[in-house]
């Protein structure tokens, strides 16, 4: 097996996305997949089912979504901040503490509140208990559309990002608001980590998740130099210590990886199909998609729709240890009925493709509450034509 195969196979069986089963069943399951990922990244697109969501159907096979309202509740996981919006495990909170510092005071994604505002609003909570955006009076004069948020919800935002504030739940998807001392377990460590403790934290989580990564991925869209020199030296501490060992790719790029995982033999790569979310933690990274699988894929429902290449939504295909392709797809509730709008597979497969690829677009419909498939791509190609058999 030649490394390229390796490192696939690797990265695919750290995520759980290798073999079925690779995390178990039901709720727990859940909670060991958001903790072996450390996020899973929150999305408000519903074109087809949430992000959150596919994520982990895609990694437990009997995932309920009624599992992450259940998780939240028992304070097994919290709502905060990754490099996205995200579902982090409770374990793990002091590390978001330093990005609630970072925030503090200063300026979000609009305007810092008024403080009169903010103090108001928490000795509303205080008093009354959890409360949601709506629970608010709307003071503007005018109101300039979706994403001119009125000032007791900018508030609200940001003393969730200062960490004043944390989200006790979800009522369908609007946030439910409350103090972190009736939020956190009384178990959780609230002490703020150093500069060090932090990288460690960040190379620890990029290796648990992925098997082995660059520096440009341990710090993904993190910023600070400071943050990228700690982790610098986390990773050379390691590699002193044997603890890590170094690969090399194209364009002078390092990869670290454990040397007992590197020279253990690959996991298995059963026969399947997965069709992935355009927010899987496994393809979230464009430049390790490139690397490692050959793939380059990049979400375009935030590229202008004539500078489109595969479609407003278009889905990874996971066949076997590769990404071979991607397809675009909306699910039409109100009628039944999964729509894929475009399919491209960009790899060569085998015999056996199609019917699994068939199998896993039935699957997805259901996952989708859609009972019905409709295949708009028409061609000769043989792939076509037998999966149009096949559905």
């Amino acid at each position: 097996m030649s490394l390229a195969a390796k490192l696939r196979r690797i990265a695919l069986n750290q995520q759980g996305l290798l073999k079925n089963g690779h995390f178990g069943r039901g709720k727990r399951a859940t909670l060991r997949a958001i903790e072996q990922l450390g996020y899973v990244q929150i999305d408000t697109i519903s074109v087809v089912e949430r992000a959150h969501h596919h994520v982990l159907w895609s990694r437990v096979e009997n995932y309920r979504t009624q599992f992450l309202d259940q998780l939240v509740k028992q304070r097994d996981i919290f709502e905060y901040w990754f490099h996205a919006a995200a579902w982090l495990p409770m374990r793990d909170y002091r590390f978001a503490l330093p990005r609630m510092r970072q925030v503090n005071g200063e300026r979000n994604w609009f305007e810092v509140s008024d403080r009169k505002l903010t103090d108001q609003i928490l000795q509303r909570i205080e008093k009354e208990g959890p409360l949601r955006t709506r629970d608010f009076a709307d003071t503007r004069q005018v109101n300039n559309g979706w994403w001119d948020w009125k000032p007791a919800k900018q508030a609200l935002e940001q003393l969730f990002m200062q960490g004043e504030l944390m989200v006790s739940g979800r009522e369908g998807f609007q946030k439910v608001y409350d103090l972190p001392e009736r939020v956190l377990p009384d178990w959780v460590d609230t002490s703020m980590p150093t500069m060090d403790d932090f990288a460690g934290h960040l190379v620890d989580t990029t290796l648990r998740a992925h098997g082995f990564a660059s520096l440009v991925s341990m710090a993904y869209l993190r910023k600070g130099k400071p943050l990228r020199e700690a982790i610098k030296a986390q990773l050379q501490q390691r590699l002193d210590a044997n603890q890590l060992t170094t690969l090399e790719l194209g364009n002078n790029n390092t990869l670290y990886i454990d040397p007992e995982l590197l020279e253990s033999r690959a996991p298995h790569s059963s026969a399947q199909v997965r069709i992935l979310s355009p927010f899987d933690n496994a393809v979230i990274q464009r430049q390790r998609g490139r690397e490692i699988f050959n793939f380059d894929y990049q979400i375009e429902c935030y590229v202008p729709e004539p500078l489109r290449k595969f479609g407003y939504f278009c889905l990874p295909i996971q066949y076997r240890d590769r990404l071979v392709g991607r397809m675009d797809c909306k699910a039409h509730r109100a009628d039944d009925a999964l729509e894929i709008r475009s399919m491209h597979i960009e790899q060569k497969v085998d015999a056996d493709f199609t019917e699994l690829l068939a199998q896993a677009i039935q699957s997805f419909a259901s996952f989708n509450n859609c009972a019905g498939v409709l295949l708009r791509p028409t061609g000769s190609s043989d792939l076509l034509r037998n999966l149009q058999a096949q559905l």
